[in-house]
């Protein structure tokens, strides 16, 4: 289940699945994010409104219910952002699912842009089975102002560079997600949703 809380993007996640053998609704439905057997999070846009949407609905409960159960989920770029517990986008109070925080991009060098637009390399320094077909050197497309910081560094699971390091991937018991966009990101990406599509929320 692809979940809809007005943050876009969900047509071409949903494409991407079904190139994969991955069979997603879309669903703004609590009970049924609630229920999924699996649930992919993306998202685009801003943490604020993103986390009013979902308390307004019931889905910030569900999802939360949802991982307390063991559900496999997959969070994507906004989606990964809400996971933590705090952003400083709208300084706003986010899921906790993973504890840490969401910090901007400060750069010092006038030739890097924020947002960080663009294919980036991504480097694994944790296995998960989710990211067992990324290789060295693998690119996977990015667009953000913020990047995750995790409290814990066991639940970082790949970096890029963006002038310096910072976690583009992260995983915590049944729950992974990617700053990056796995629908954007051609083959490499495919590759990631068909992981997801097996997998069976065990790291």
């Amino acid at each position: 289940m692809i979940v809809d809380y007005d943050a876009g993007n969900l047509r071409s996640v949903q494409r991407a699945c079904r190139e994969v053998g991955l069979d997603a609704v879309i669903s703004a439905d609590a009970e049924e994010v609630r229920r999924a057997e699996r649930i992919i999070f993306p998202g685009v846009g801003a943490a604020g409104s993103a986390m009013q949407s979902l308390r307004a609905t019931g889905i910030a409960g569900a999802l939360t219910d949802a991982y307390r159960a063991g559900t496999p989920i997959l969070g994507i770029c906004l989606g990964l952002q809400i996971s933590l517990d705090h952003s400083e986008e709208n300084d706003t109070e986010t899921l906790g699912l993973v504890p840490g925080s969401v910090r901007r991009f400060r750069l010092t060098d006038p030739a890097l842009k924020i947002p960080h637009m663009g294919w980036n390399a991504v480097d694994v320094v944790r296995r998960h089975p989710v990211l067992a077909d990324v290789q060295p050197g693998d690119e996977f497309y990015f667009v953000h102002a913020y990047f995750p910081s995790p409290a814990n560094r066991g639940h970082v699971l790949a970096e890029a560079d963006y002038e310096g390091r910072f976690c583009c991937a992260l995983g915590r018991n049944n729950y992974i997600a990617t700053q990056f966009h796995p629908e954007k990101s051609g083959r490499v990406g495919l590759a990631l949703l068909k992981r997801f599509a097996e997998w069976d929320g065990h790291a």
